[in-house]
C-alpha cells in the first residue's frame, strides 16, 4: 500500500481506481513550410473554435459551478481575440516559415512569461490562462481530443493541476474524487469540488504514473491517499463512505422542516448566490430565500458596465423565479480583490483600505443610479431587499437612501411599476469595527443588518485575508471577533430590526449554537450548507445552559 498527503477540500471518502489525467504528447512540427497562408487559414479556424470553445464552457460552468468560475472563460474568449497576440503568431507563421503549431507554441509561452514578469498577482496568475488556451489551440490544430483524458469509467481523477478549461469539460458523472499535485483552497479543482459535493486532494507531492489503474481510497477526513489498500481500512473506510451517504440521505427528510431549535426559536437559514444560475441550488436544498445576492458578478461577467435593461433582466429572473420568498441583493461591490478594467479605478496602495463598495456607489451616481433604478424595477416581480455593503457612518447610509428615493421619483414619472416603499427593506452590511460601534445609529436608519464576517474578521484582527502566509494568525473564531457579532445582533435588537449573518462563519457549523445564543435571527450560507445547518439547529436546546462560552 501506497500513502499520499496533501491538503483536503472536502470531508468525505472516495473509493475508486485511479485514473491519471494527461494533456495529450502533442509533437510541435519544427520543419520549414512552403504556404504560410494556409498555415494562418489554419490558425484563423482554430482560434475561432477555441473562442466558441470558451463561450460554451462558459455557459456549461454556469451551470455546474457558478457565475464566479465561469468568468473565466469570458476572459479567455477575450485573449484570443486579442490583435498583439495575434499578430505575433502570424508574424512567426510568414517571417520565419514555421507551421501554425509552432507559431502557436512560441507566441503562448512568450506572452506567458511577459505575465509572469509582472508585479500584480492578478496578471501574473494570467499565465496559467495562456498555457490553457495554447493547449486548446493545438488541440484544434492538431486534431487531439480532450475528452479521452477521463477515460470511461468512474474514476478518482489525478492530475499535475487542473486547468479553468479541463475541469468544465468532465463528464461529471464519471468524477469520484481528485487529486492533484499542485492547487490551493482557491483553485478550479478546489471550487469545483466544493461545488459538487466531492471529495478532493491538492498539493499531494507523492503522486505518480504507476498509480494508474490502481483501486484507490481518498480519505477527505484524514487528508491522504490511499494506493492498493489493505482489506481491513477497505473495509473501516468503506463503512465510514455509506454512513456518509446516509447522512445525507436523512438530510433529505428535512425538506420542507422548519429552522426551529427544541425549545422553539426558530431562525431563517437563506442562502448566498452569484447570480441567476445559482437559482436551481437554493430550491434544491430548499432554502427559505437569499440572503446575499452578490451583485458584483453582473458587473464581472460583463465586457461592459451593464445596462438598466441588463440588470433589471437578471434581478427579475431571480425575484421571479424565488417568488414569494426573500431575496437580499447587495449593491455592488467592486474594489479591493475585485476589479474591472472598465471601471478605471485608480491603481491604490491598500485596496482592502480603499474606494471600494458603496463607496464607489456614492462617487459614481450615474453608476449607481443604473443599479438601483434596475432593483426598483425587477421589485414588481418578487420580494426584494437592498443592502449596501461596506457602510462605515449614518451619512452614507442617508445619502444611499436618498438616491434610491431619487431614483423611485423618477421610475414612477416614467410610468413603471415598482413594489410599494414599505414593502423593499433597505439594509446594510456590517463589515468593520466602525459599523458595529455605530450599531444603534445605523439601526435607527436600516431596516435589517447582515454581518460580513470575512471583511469583519480582516479588519478586526487587521490581517489580510488575501495574504497566506497570514493564516497561522487568521483566528476566525477570535473572541473580539465573536463579540462584535454579539454587539452587533444587540443594537439592532434594541432598535427593533431583524440581524443577520451572510459571510463564510454563518457555514461554520461549529458556531451555530453560539449563534443562536446569540439571538441571531437569519443566516445565510452557501446553498449546501443548508439543510446540514437545520439538522444543527433543530437538535439545539436552548433551555439548556451552553456547553462551553466562546466570547
Amino acid at each position: 500500500m501506497q500513502v499520499g498527503t496533501g491538503k483536503s477540500i472536502l470531508n468525505g471518502i472516495a473509493i475508486a481506481k485511479i485514473k491519471i489525467y494527461k494533456a495529450p504528447k502533442l509533437e510541435i512540427p519544427q520543419g520549414i513550410i512552403d504556404d504560410p497562408e494556409a498555415e494562418i487559414a489554419r490558425l484563423d479556424e482554430a482560434v475561432e473554435k477555441v473562442i466558441a470553445e470558451q463561450n460554451m464552457l462558459c455557459e456549461k460552468a454556469k451551470i455546474t459551478a457558478g457565475e464566479d468560475s465561469a468568468a473565466i472563460f469570458e476572459v479567455h474568449a477575450m485573449m484570443m481575440e486579442d490583435d498583439d497576440l495575434m499578430d505575433a503568431i502570424k508574424e512567426i507563421i510568414e517571417n520565419q516559415k514555421r507551421s501554425a503549431e509552432y507559431a502557436v507554441d512560441v507566441a503562448f509561452d512568450n506572452q506567458a512569461e511577459v505575465f509572469k514578469s509582472m508585479d500584480d498577482p492578478y496578471m501574473q496568475a494570467r499565465s496559467a490562462d495562456m498555457y490553457d488556451l495554447k493547449q486548446s489551440t493545438l488541440n484544434f490544430l492538431m486534431g487531439a481530443d480532450p475528452g479521452a483524458m477521463q477515460g470511461t469509467e468512474p474514476a478518482i481523477l489525478v492530475a499535475e493541476d487542473l486547468a479553468p478549461s479541463e475541469t468544465v469539460r468532465l463528464d461529471k458523472s464519471l468524477l469520484v474524487g481528485m487529486i492533484t499535485r499542485e492547487g490551493s483552497s482557491n483553485s478550479h479543482t478546489a471550487i469545483l469540488a466544493r461545488s459538487m459535493n466531492t471529495p478532493a486532494l491538492i498539493q499531494c507531492k507523492e503522486i505518480n504514473d504507476s498509480w494508474d489503474g490502481k483501486l484507490a481510497i481518498l480519505d477527505g477526513y484524514n487528508s491522504c491517499v490511499y494506493v492498493e489498500p489493505t482489506e481491513d481500512l477497505l473495509k473501516t473506510l468503506g463503512d465510514k463512505m455509506k454512513a456518509d451517504q446516509a447522512k445525507l440521505a436523512l438530510l433529505q427528510e428535512l425538506k420542507g422542516q422548519p429552522n426551529t431549535t427544541i425549545d422553539g426559536h426558530t431562525i431563517k437559514v437563506y442562502a448566498n448566490i452569484g447570480g441567476p444560475s445559482d437559482i436551481g441550488a437554493v430550491q434544491q436544498n430548499d432554502a427559505d430565500g437569499v440572503g446575499l445576492f452578490r451583485s458584483e458578478f453582473v458587473y464581472l461577467n460583463s465586457k461592459e458596465a451593464p445596462s438598466e435593461e441588463d440588470q433589471f433582466m437578471a434581478y427579475k429572473h431571480v425575484l421571479e423565479s424565488l417568488a414569494p420568498r426573500t431575496v437580499v441583493i447587495r449593491t455592488c461591490d467592486i474594489g479591493a480583490d475585485k476589479t474591472i478594467d472598465y471601471m478605471k479605478l485608480d491603481h491604490e496602495d491598500n485596496p482592502a483600505l480603499g474606494l471600494r463598495a458603496l463607496r464607489i456607489c456614492l462617487t459614481r451616481k450615474d453608476f449607481f443610479k443604473t443599479q438601483l433604478r434596475a432593483l426598483l424595477r425587477a421589485s414588481a416581480f418578487g420580494h426584494l431587499a437592498i443592502m449596501f455593503p461596506m457602510v462605515i457612518s449614518v451619512w452614507e447610509l442617508k445619502k444611499a437612501k436618498a438616491i434610491l428615493a431619487e431614483c423611485r421619483l423618477e421610475l414612477e414619472k416614467e410610468g413603471y411599476k415598482m413594489a410599494p416603499e414599505s414593502d423593499i427593506e433597505v439594509g446594510i452590511m456590517i463589515e468593520t469595527p466602525a459599523a458595529v460601534f455605530m450599531g444603534d445609529e445605523l439601526a435607527e436608519e436600516a431596516d435589517f443588518f447582515s454581518i460580513g464576517t470575512n471583511d469583519l474578521t480582516q479588519y478586526t484582527l487587521a490581517i489580510d485575508r488575501q495574504n497566506a502566509k497570514l493564516e497561522p494568525f487568521l483566528d476566525t473564531h477570535h473572541p473580539a471577533v465573536l463579540r462584535a457579532i454579539k454587539a452587533t445582533i444587540d443594537a439592532g435588537h434594541r432598535h427593533g430590526i431583524w440581524v443577520g449573518i451572510c459571510g463564510e462563519l454563518g457555514a461554520d457549523q461549529a458556531l451555530t449554537e453560539t449563534f443562536l445564543r446569540m439571538g441571531i435571527d437569519e443566516l445565510s450560507v452557501n446553498a449546501k450548507s443548508v439543510l446540514p445547518l437545520r439538522k444543527i439547529i433543530r437538535s439545539t436546546d436552548l433551555s439548556k445552559p451552553a456547553a462551553n462560552k466562546l466570547y
